[in-house]
């Protein structure tokens, strides 16, 4: 202070922190002044008040695998101890790159084609960061509701980034293809922030369920982070339009079971098993399903016809059993969902037969089926209002953690299926 000369972030476009970790605050002050800069640009020495565009790069390692530390922290552990559990301080952070994508640099990563030595690319960089691009997406793309301001303000800004580097001139069109690229970059990086402030525990970060719609009669898809994903288990994410988690009661000699629908929605018509050799009790469900669409098309979807639409689906099953019996309601709520171009809530596993007169089979296992449910990872399961009492005597343990919804008929379980977003 003494000098009078201004920090590095008033000369440099970017300044970044390698091994984070090992920063350490001179000031107690010293994080808040960090977080007032990262959200204004301002930063006071003494009496005078300095503004500066220099942007912030945190770079830090872990001590374990990826897996392991979300098992026993989070993925800002690596930052100092006065940062790593202040959310405030992540809510100002725009992006959090996976260091563990990026590939190694290798021979293999190098272009037989013309480039730039590096300062000169730099120089192209440098006077880009004057630009904006975030013009681009208005009228073309709508962010989800789960998105708060600062979120919304991230998103911009690294989608304003990325068009930057693929298209330097400003009057280049952007393609959708390249928009929604950049795009489901950006809500990724943004929400994996989003992700370690709701583990932390702060209740005003719970809903991370980020999303976008492409175009004013788009669908709304949504962004998850690879990390948090797993193949066999029901995430809190909803699933893309005509997909449905469903379980099987099973029978006598079949335990329950999870199953994945999906349904893909084109122009034609009928409806066909895309499985080879898929299961007698399975295609039984799905023929149920189709007629009950034709016969309550009108209370199920309104005014669009399901007989000018082709509709294919695919199984896909994750434990031992592998019928797919008494999944008809799954089945019928995911063709409706596909041709309706909306998802269903996250978290949620469908129960349910249904006959060609639109009758609810009955569920006999339904203990049985709440808690595969539960253990599956699922928040909330759709089940028959016959299956009520018969849960009476679900444990207090599994009552406290899964929400049960009943529903009457089809149409009442695609109503209480259907994400509300």
């Amino acid at each position: 202070m003494a000098t009078g000369q201004r920090g590095l972030v008033c000369q440099y476009d970017v300044v970044c922190f390698d091994e984070v970790s090992g920063v350490s605050f001179d000031q107690k002050d010293g994080v808040n002044i960090m977080k007032g800069y990262m959200e204004s640009g301002e930063f006071s020495r003494g009496r005078e008040s300095i503004r500066a565009d220099g942007s912030i790069v945190l770079v830090g390692n872990f001590e374990v695998d990826v897996q392991h530390q979300q098992r026993v922290g989070h993925l800002f552990g690596p930052l100092p101890p006065e940062m790593r559990n202040d959310t405030a301080l992540m809510d100002r952070i725009h992006a959090y790159l996976p260091g563990w994508d990026i590939p190694k640099v290798n021979k293999n990563l190098f272009t037989d084609h013309f480039g730039l030595v590096s300062d000169v690319l730099a120089e192209c960089f440098s006077r880009l960061r004057s630009q904006s691009r975030i013009g681009v997406m208005q009228g073309r793309v709508l962010l989800g509701g789960a998105l708060s301001g600062r979120d919304t303000n991230a998103v911009n800004k690294t989608v304003s980034g990325l068009l930057r580097m693929l298209y330097p001139n400003a009057g280049h069109p952007v393609p959708d293809q390249d928009l929604e690229w950049a795009v489901r970059l950006a809500l990724g990086v943004r929400r994996r922030v989003k992700e370690q402030q709701k583990r932390i525990g702060s209740a005003e970060f719970r809903d991370t369920q980020f999303s976008y719609t492409l175009g004013l009669d788009g669908v709304e898809k949504f962004v998850a982070t690879p990390e948090l994903q797993s193949e066999d288990s029901i995430g809190s994410d909803p699933l893309p339009a005509g997909q449905v988690w469903a379980l099987g009661p099973g029978g006598q000699d079949e335990a329950t079971g999870l199953y994945r629908v999906e349904v893909n929605e084109g122009p034609g018509g009928g409806v066909r098993i895309l499985n080879q050799s898929s299961p007698a009790p399975f295609r039984e469900s799905v023929r149920m399903a189709e007629q009950n669409l034709y016969s309550r098309a009108q209370e199920l979807v309104g005014d669009r016809n399901p007989r000018e639409h082709e509709f294919a689906v695919q199984l896909r099953s994750f434990d031992a059993a592998k019928s797919a019996a008494q999944t008809g309601v799954p089945v019928l709520v995911a063709l409706a969902s596909a041709l309706l171009g909306r998802a269903l809530r996250g978290g949620l596993a469908v129960v349910g037969g249904i006959n060609l007169g639109g009758s609810i089979e009955p569920v006999h296992n339904a203990i049985d089926v709440v808690e595969h449910a539960l253990s599956k990872g699922a928040t909330t399961v759709l089940m028959p209002v016959s299956c009520r009492r018969g849960l009476n005597d679900l444990s207090d343990d599994t009552a406290t953690k899964v929400q049960l919804l009943y529903y009457s008929d089809a149409a009442d379980a695609l109503r209480k299926a259907l994400h509300e977003g």
